[in-house]
C-alpha cells in the first residue's frame, strides 16, 4: 500500500496536442492534488476506450475542469481518502480524464469497490463500459426482462458488456459483428442470435426473430433505417457513437407507424451529481451480476503504460474481443 504520493509521476501525454498513436509518450508531470470530496488513487490499471482515441486525434476535448491527459477509467488503491473511502481501499473509478498515469484524482462518489472475484486489471475495464451500458440500455432504452435487445459492434468493449448485462437482466439478445469470427465470439458470450453483418441483413434476421424492443447503436449511418425496420412497435433506438456516419435519413412516417423513440447520450460531459447518481445505480444493479459471474470483463490485451501507443494501435486495428488495458 502506498501511504503518500510523490510530487511527480509518470503519465502519458499527447505530443503536439493531437496525432496518431505514435504521438503518445511517457513524461513526468505533477501528481494531481485532490480537491475537497475527491480521492487520490494509486493507479494499477487503466482501461483504453474509443473516446481516448478520439481525444488523441483532437476530436473529443475533456470537459471543463477535467485533466487534459487521457484515461476515463482506472483501478487501484486509495492514497488519500474522502467520503466512504480510506487509504488502502481497493477501488475502480470513472474519471473525466487523467487515468493514463501513476496517480489519478476523482470525485469520491464516482469510485466503486472492486467486485468480488476480480483482479485490478479486470476491474479497470468496468467503469466506462458498465456506466455507459446501464445509462443507455436500461435507463434511456428502458430494456426489461422478456424483451429483445439488438446490439451492434458485439465484440467491442461496450458490446461484450451489453450482451452480458442484457442477458443478466432477463432479455433476449441479438448481436451483430462484421465477420463469422465476431459472430461466434458474441454467441460464446451469451447472445441468443448472432448476425455476421458482412454477409447478412441484420434487419431481416431481426424480423424473422419477431423484431426487437431496444437497439444499442454505435454505427449510425445507413444502419438507422434498418434499425427502424427491425423494431417492434414502441421500440427504442439508442445511439452512443456514429462510427459509420454521423448523419442519418429519418423516414418520419415509418417512425410514426412504429411509435418509435430515438435517443442517445454521452457519458463524459455529464455533471458530477449525475455521475454519482449513476454510480449508485450501477452498484445496486450491475455489481451483483458481476459478483455472481453473470457479467465478466473480457480482456483482449494488456500493455504497460509506456506502450500506450501500441494499445491505441491495437484498438484502432479492430478485431478485438473486449477491452484493452494499460498496466502500471
Amino acid at each position: 500500500m502506498i501511504n503518500s504520493a510523490p510530487a511527480t509521476m509518470s503519465a502519458i501525454v499527447i505530443d503536439g496536442g493531437k496525432g496518431p498513436p505514435e504521438a503518445l509518450r511517457l513524461e513526468q508531470i505533477r501528481v494531481p492534488q485532490p480537491k475537497p470530496g475527491q480521492i487520490l488513487i494509486a493507479v494499477r490499471a487503466a482501461g483504453v476506450n474509443r473516446p481516448d482515441l478520439m481525444q488523441r486525434m483532437g476530436g473529443y476535448p475533456p470537459p471543463p475542469g477535467a485533466p487534459e491527459t487521457l484515461g476515463l477509467e482506472v483501478a487501484g488503491e486509495v492514497v488519500v481518502g474522502a467520503g466512504r473511502w480510506k487509504a488502502g481501499d481497493r477501488v475502480c473509478a470513472l474519471l473525466g480524464g487523467g487515468g493514463y498515469a501513476a496517480f489519478a484524482a476523482c470525485d469520491a462518489r464516482h469510485a466503486l469497490p472492486i467486485p468480488r472475484g476480480l483482479d485490478l486489471i479486470e476491474a479497470a475495464a468496468l467503469p466506462e463500459t458498465v456506466f455507459t451500458v446501464y445509462a443507455n440500455v436500461f435507463e434511456h432504452g428502458g430494456l426489461k426482462a422478456g424483451e429483445t435487445f439488438l446490439v451492434h459492434g458485439a465484440t467491442s468493449g461496450i458490446g461484450v458488456t451489453a450482451i452480458q448485462m442484457a442477458k443478466a437482466a432477463g432479455a433476449r439478445v441479438i448481436a451483430t459483428g462484421r465477420g463469422a469470427d465476431k459472430a461466434a465470439a458474441a454467441k460464446a458470450l451469451g447472445a441468443d442470435v448472432t448476425v455476421d453483418a458482412s454477409a447478412e441483413d441484420f434487419a431481416e434476421v431481426c424480423k424473422r426473430e419477431g423484431g426487437v424492443d431496444v437497439v444499442l447503436d454505435m454505427v449510425g449511418g445507413d444502419y438507422f433505417r434498418r434499425n427502424l425496420d427491425a423494431l417492434k412497435t414502441g421500440g427504442r433506438i439508442v445511439f452512443i457513437a456514429s462510427l459509420g456516419g454521423g448523419e442519418v435519413s429519418l423516414p418520419v412516417f415509418r417512425l410514426m407507424q412504429k411509435r418509435a423513440v430515438v435517443t442517445g447520450s454521452t457519458l463524459r460531459p455529464r455533471d458530477a451529481d449525475e455521475k454519482a447518481r449513476l454510480a449508485v445505480e450501477v452498484e445496486r444493479v450491475a455489481w451483483p451480476w458481476i459478483a455472481a459471474g453473470k457479467v465478466k470483463p473480457q480482456i483482449e490485451a494488456t500493455f504497460p503504460l509506456a506502450e500506450a501507443a501500441q494499445a491505441h494501435a491495437r484498438l484502432e486495428a479492430g478485431g478485438h474481443v473486449g477491452k484493452v488495458v494499460l498496466t502500471l
